[in-house]
């Protein structure tokens, strides 16, 4: 990434971040939804010179890093403008986090399994991604079934249930039709950045 992107990078990044923090619904939900973004953002910096991404990549990582932390601002269920989108009675945001939740992971499985040639077979590569994602969704579901049994008061602000008995279940489905998304939308797109890294 250049110089002046990395910089609007960085900018928008943090005044999400920071308005975000100011005044959340609930403290310990927003720590819970804004970690994954400051750990991302963490890793990026340490490989920035040595592992460098896609500006794809950066820019979707940079888009979930977003939807991370406007949802720890509000908490999953009541982020505005997202109430009863298709008429469910429930605000959709936690799937829009979801499909995120699947879409940016694939991209970011994707450039890593192409750029270290672990797995050369397209098909074979499609096969892990999706099972790579769907376990990572998994994992996340793990999470918060862990926090709502340690923190009864954050449980129900972190899973977002809404008193959707399906909740899980969706979540992952959302998961995967994110990655899936991801794959079939940008894999062409993604081939031809990633040009520059396989030629050197």
């Amino acid at each position: 990434m250049r110089h002046a992107a990395a910089a609007v990078w960085i900018a928008l990044f943090a005044g999400v971040l920071v308005w975000s923090g100011i005044g959340p619904k609930d403290r310990l939900t927003w720590v819970l939804e804004v970690a994954p973004a400051l750990i991302g953002a963490a890793v990026l910096a340490a490989t920035r010179r040595r592992f460098p991404l896609t500006p794809l990549l950066y820019w979707m990582i940079l888009l979930h890093s977003i939807i991370l932390m406007v949802g720890g601002h509000f908490t999953y269920a009541e982020v505005p403008y997202f109430d009863n989108l298709f008429g469910t009675g429930r605000n959709e945001y936690d799937k829009l986090g979801h499909f995120a939740q699947g879409f940016v992971p694939a991209l970011i499985a994707r450039e890593i399994v192409i750029r270290l040639e672990i797995i050369r077979g397209q098909g074979w590569r499609f096969f892990f991604i999706v099972s790579f994602c769907l376990g990572l969704s998994a994992f996340y579901e793990l999470i918060e079934w862990g926090v709502a049994l340690v923190s009864e008061e954050a449980a129900d602000a972190f899973l977002g249930t809404q008193g959707y008995v399906w909740d899980t279940q969706s979540d992952m489905g959302y998961a995967l039709l994110g990655t899936v998304t991801a794959l079939l939308l940008f894999g062409r797109l993604h081939d031809r950045q990633l040009k520059r890294f396989m030629l050197r």
